[in-house]
């Protein structure tokens, strides 16, 4: 059953050398001097329900800009993209928290946001906080926090959602081994419920631990879809590609 599916999908940015030239532009109706960086071209996939998917690339490359239209926080200048199921994204850092307020208040908004009525958010309150491993920081502003403790409520929180499709961008490059062993240890708890899982990163280590498929963006396009067991050479022959250009 395909859950996610991507059809000649492009997104590009504006470019400005500075905020004045941002500025003048609002107000120009002269677009010749504008610069758009294509961050994907034309780019197709599906991904079935319980694949667990590996997005590698470059820095640069549209990892983060592929995850976030898959979410639905951006979107294409072309192309469709049609999900089927309920999608929980963990994109950066501690999003949507807002610094002022504790963790148990932001535990409540976050969880709200994500479509947990209050009943359900307080049931599952325990669950997070425990999970979490913050100790009495989760009364504290989130301002106070490490980046490895915001991604640990993070985490716990956008898990405690029960997602069918779970898209997370390399939040596990932050924190220590213990916790990233737990986070692995849900993941593979959400594989064996069919649950399918997108994550963007730049570890072949975990990659081919933990992922049967992986996908390799280069200049805007895919570079190569297919088994993990391939994605060491086609790794090879990108930086062989980047360094002869």
């Amino acid at each position: 059953m395909c859950l996610i599916k991507i059809e000649n999908v492009s997104k590009s940015f504006k470019l400005y050398h500075n905020m004045y030239d941002k500025v003048k532009n609002m107000f120009s109706f002269n677009k010749s001097s504008i610069k758009l960086h294509n961050v994907l071209k034309n780019v197709s996939l599906n991904v079935d329900k319980g694949e667990t998917v590996a997005i590698l690339g470059m820095n640069g490359c549209g990892k983060t800009t592929l995850l976030r239209l898959i979410s639905g926080i951006s979107f294409p200048d072309s192309g469709n993209i049609n999900r089927n199921g309920k999608i929980t994204s963990i994109l950066s850092l501690g999003s949507g928290f807002h610094p002022d307020f504790s963790g148990l208040d932001n535990i409540k908004f976050y969880a709200s946001i994500m479509g947990l009525s209050k009943k359900e958010i307080k049931s599952k309150i325990e669950e997070i906080v425990s999970f979490a491993e913050i100790g009495d920081f989760v009364n504290y502003p989130i301002k106070t926090y490490s980046a490895g403790m915001k991604m640990r409520l993070a985490f716990s929180t956008a898990i405690s959602v029960d997602p069918d499709i779970l898209v997370i961008d390399e939040v596990l490059a932050v924190g220590d081994a213990y916790f990233k062993k737990k986070c692995l240890d849900r993941f593979k708890n959400f594989k064996e419920q069919g649950k399918t899982i997108i994550f963007a990163s730049h570890s072949l280590g975990l990659v081919k631990q933990f992922c049967e498929r992986a996908i390799i963006l280069n200049e805007a396009s895919i570079f190569f879809d297919g088994e993990v067991g391939q994605v060491d050479d086609y790794y090879k022959k990108l930086i062989t590609k980047r360094t002869i250009n």
